[in-house]
């Protein structure tokens, strides 16, 4: 496995609209699932560093005109929960202000890793393993 890769979660340990704090190299991220989506961002509001993961997971209030309002993207925008910054899982850009304010955003992937397994066997007082 390369450096840059690191293992945080099984599969189902982060259900649907939940989230999980890991460590990275020192570095707190907040891990999200939305909707079986899995995204990362840097677990501090960069206006005054609250931690995001402790935020509430929203979507977008859009009206084509006043008062047809309708909901979208359910999930994928967390509210910070010191002052309600909000922002966008998929870029890490503020809702708000998306050129001028973001969170640092990390790929994710979802791998299924194989360990490598050998032969083991004891003869008399010894431990072999068969390549």
């Amino acid at each position: 496995m390369s450096t840059n890769r690191h293992v945080v979660a099984r599969l189902g340990e982060v259900p649907p609209g939940g989230r999980k704090l890991v460590t990275v190299k020192g570095r707190e991220i907040a891990l999200f699932n939305a909707a079986g989506e899995y995204f990362a961002l840097l677990n501090r509001c960069p206006h005054e560093g609250a931690s995001l993961c402790a935020g509430r997971l929203t979507g977008l209030a859009e009206a084509e005109k006043p008062g047809d309002i309708h909901f979208t993207r359910q999930g994928e925008v967390v509210k910070c929960p010191w002052h309600g910054w909000e922002f966008d899982l998929r870029t890490g850009l503020s809702v708000c202000d998306p050129s001028g304010t973001k969170v640092r955003r990390y790929a994710v992937s979802v791998e299924h890793l194989a360990a490598e397994t050998f032969n083991v066997s004891v003869d008399g007082d010894y431990v072999l393993i068969k390549t």
